[in-house]
């Protein structure tokens, strides 16, 4: 027979495991969003820089990235987004040093946000 006081406990103990999947479900949403922003600057760089400082092809270069991509996908892929993707990208070129300076979830919302 189910007491008051065991259904309460029941009670908070499934509300205790549905709060932590939800805070690692976003925690792991984050991680991927950032992983991808990096990804994405990466790409950047690599292409437009091919070892040379080509600026004049680097600003066609986001341009024509963000003409295809925001209509889809909204203004996270803005140029000045693209623009803070690639310098995210070259602040931190090794993922490892990525995680290492980084809060997931309060420093980079912010940084890519703001």
């Amino acid at each position: 027979m189910v007491t008051n006081a065991n259904k309460k406990e029941l009670i908070q103990q499934i509300h205790s495991i549905i709060a932590t999947a939800k805070d690692r479900a976003i925690r792991s949403v984050d991680t991927e969003r950032v992983l991808m922003y990096w990804q994405i600057g990466k790409v950047i760089f690599e292409e437009e820089q091919q070892g040379k400082d080509r600026a004049d092809y680097g600003k066609y270069l986001i341009k024509s990235i963000s003409e295809t991509f925001q209509p889809q996908f909204g203004s996270g892929f803005s140029i000045r987004q693209l623009e803070r993707y690639r310098q995210f990208y070259r602040t931190f070129p090794i993922t490892s040093a990525l995680r290492t300076q980084f809060s997931w979830t309060i420093n980079l919302k912010t940084t890519f946000n703001g």
